[in-house]
């Protein structure tokens, strides 16, 4: 009697998560602002619609993929939340990227999500957003009165960010307090048109 043939399990793949903080508004250091062509809006109107555009577009080649699953209202509720914000640069008049802020217990704000659409990498854009997003997430309560004070704002980036990402955080001031290693099922990469016949390969 011949065996069975069984599927072939895909190797995991290996993530090294690094975790970063800032402990006081002090410790930013911000970039140099680039051209007079580009400027940073908070969307004030939770609009799930817009929200899943800015997560597909700056996420899907970097495998972004832990919000792919949500609904509608599910993702409604995420950006409901009191003291969630959403700060997106525009380059002469078009979204190249985003910083979203995540409210968090005893005054800890995280950067949930932040980067740029890939169009508009390795234009100077990624440091004034990432220092113009970490300055909102130390003076949020004073546009949320009911939260106390930020006293600590963090991240975390991964392995599979852009080869820049963690450059980038500790030059604006961000220490690493922890590094971890993960091994994870491999994903396609989704591009920016989760389910459109459009995925691109790893």
């Amino acid at each position: 009697m011949s065996n069975p043939v069984r599927p072939a399990v895909p190797a995991l793949d290996e993530v090294t998560i690094w975790s970063l903080e800032q402990t006081s508004p002090d410790d930013l250091r911000p970039s140099a602002v680039p051209d007079a062509g580009v400027r940073i809006v908070r969307s004030e109107v939770p609009l799930p619609e817009f929200s899943r555009f800015l997560y597909t577009a700056v996420g899907g080649d970097i495998r972004w993929t832990d919000r792919l699953g949500m609904t509608y209202a599910q993702w409604q509720e995420a950006l409901d939340r009191p003291g969630a914000e959403t700060w997106v640069a525009y380059a002469n008049g078009t979204p190249a990227g985003y910083v979203e802020l995540d409210p968090q217990d005893d005054g800890v704000v995280e950067i949930m999500y932040f980067g740029l659409i890939p169009a508009f990498r390795g234009r100077g854009i990624g440091g004034h957003l990432l220092s113009y997003g970490t300055a909102r997430a130390w003076d949020l309560a004073e546009r949320w009165p009911a939260r106390p004070a930020t006293k600590r704002v963090w991240l975390h980036t991964c392995s599979k960010d852009g080869p820049h990402a963690r450059a980038n955080y500790l030059r604006r001031g961000f220490r690493l307090f922890d590094t971890r290693t993960e091994r994870e099922e491999p994903v396609a990469t989704p591009g920016p048109w989760p389910g459109s016949g459009r995925e691109l390969l790893p």
